[in-house]
């Protein structure tokens, strides 16, 4: 396990290193830039802009829309489809997620279109929403048989402190179970075909190097988790760093077996068990907004009836009473927040206008989630001062900077940041 030392401002404007376990933080560009058709920054890490200062994710919407030949990729879907169907009526598919607009999507098509026999598992929020677990069994009761994965209590909370004390991100170990839940579970029930939702290398801006295809590669897959969407940052790496450097964390807080469902198979598991990974997103255009129409019609999806704290929108991430957080906690490291991500995307998709959407990020991005704190506090073991300490330590100096005792941040959408 290797730290990274990250550079951060003190309160007298000085330069300090901490460490972090965050290991995406040290390559964001160090000069700010905006996508000139939706909101989304150069620092949202993977993210790459052309010459022309668009990002991939707008590029690769502009093939969804005039290159895809979707007919053409649905006869694609069903040919899978056939060449996985159980005749038994056996489980053929394993879809995860919770019950949310975009899973309940892909299950409700893979099997009432395909004629598909999905699981579907769901890695469980640290905290349900009343919303949230309304909308997990409105899901089930939709016909769908679930498993859930409840890790280790105990472990589990240690767990979501030291992440956010260490990587600035309370809700990094519930991402190890989206992953490692899943595919171990597959294993589990010799399900050999696993069908996420959207690739999100290409639909939010990942690196260059992502493709548009349809199976991805259980070794590409591996890499790409542990070090893209797992930051560099295993459930093992987490362990050995808590042991040595956290004093309310033991070894008599867990065993091994409790690691295991945090943690991916070996890749020889996965490719001696043929396992394919797909996602929806190559098949069908993907559209949050019309995902959450269609769940609505199809497994009762509720959208809330109040939008989400820092955003604008109603029907999307619900499920977690700790999910405001990570998104408050991207706003801090990244300088954008969840009114970016959602205008970002709804001004792809062609439900809002730029302006629109820049006019939103300013309106909401900085909002903190007030609803929640406290049961945040309790459940990371924290107090307030501490929570403050630790989130003003990822500001980094070329995002934020603090002037007359107020942190701000040095460049913005709409152009009103302190160096803008």
């Amino acid at each position: 396990m290797v730290d990274v030392l990250l550079e951060r401002e003190d309160e007298m404007g000085g330069k300090q290193l901490r460490k972090t376990l965050d290991k995406q933080l040290l390559s964001l560009p160090k000069k700010v830039k905006f996508c000139k058709l939706c909101v989304i920054s150069n620092q949202r890490p993977r993210i790459f802009f052309d010459n022309n200062g668009i990002c991939g994710a707008c590029r690769h919407d502009y093939r969804k829309k005039h290159e895809i030949n979707w007919s053409l990729r649905k006869n694609q879907l069903e040919q899978l489809c056939d060449k996985y169907r159980r005749k038994d009526g056996g489980w053929d598919v394993l879809v995860p997620g919770s019950g949310g607009k975009d899973s309940a999507y892909v299950a409700h098509v893979l099997k009432h279109e395909y004629g598909m026999h999905p699981l579907t598992a769901t890695w469980v929020p640290f905290k349900y929403t009343d919303i949230g677990y309304k909308n997990y069994i409105n899901f089930v009761d939709a016909g769908f048989t679930n498993i859930q994965g409840h890790p280790n209590g105990k472990l589990h909370r240690k767990l979501a402190r030291i992440c956010f004390e260490e990587v600035g991100d309370n809700f990094h170990p519930f991402i190890w179970g989206q992953h490692g839940f899943v595919f171990n579970t597959a294993l589990k029930y010799d399900i050999k075909l696993v069908f996420y939702g959207e690739n999100g290398s290409l639909e939010y801006g990942g690196n260059s190097s992502a493709k548009d295809i349809s199976n991805i590669q259980m070794e590409d897959h591996v890499v790409n988790v542990e070090k893209n969407s797992w930051k560099g940052a295993t459930v093992n790496d987490v362990v050995k760093y808590g042991l040595k450097y956290k004093d309310y964390f033991t070894e008599n807080d867990f065993t091994q077996s409790d690691l295991l469902l945090y943690s991916l198979p070996s890749v020889n598991e996965l490719r001696g068990k043929g396992m394919q990974m797909h996602y929806m997103s190559y098949y069908h255009k993907w559209d949050p907004q019309e995902n959450f129409y269609y769940a609505s019609e199809h497994t009762g999806y509720q959208a809330n009836p109040v939008r989400s704290e820092g955003t604008y929108s109603k029907y999307a991430s619900l499920d977690d009473k700790l999910d405001g957080f990570h998104f408050y906690l991207m706003f801090i490291k990244f300088g954008i927040g969840r009114a970016t991500s959602d205008a970002a995307h709804e001004i792809r998709d062609g439900h809002i206008t730029r302006d629109e959407g820049v006019s939103l990020v300013k309106r909401y991005d900085e909002e903190f989630p007030t609803k929640y704190f406290e049961e945040s506090l309790e459940y990371l073991d924290v107090d307030e001062a501490h929570f403050l300490e630790i989130v003003d330590s990822f500001r980094l100096p070329h995002v934020w900077v603090k002037t007359n005792g107020e942190w701000k941040l040095r460049h913005t959408v709409s152009q009103d940041g302190v160096d803008d």
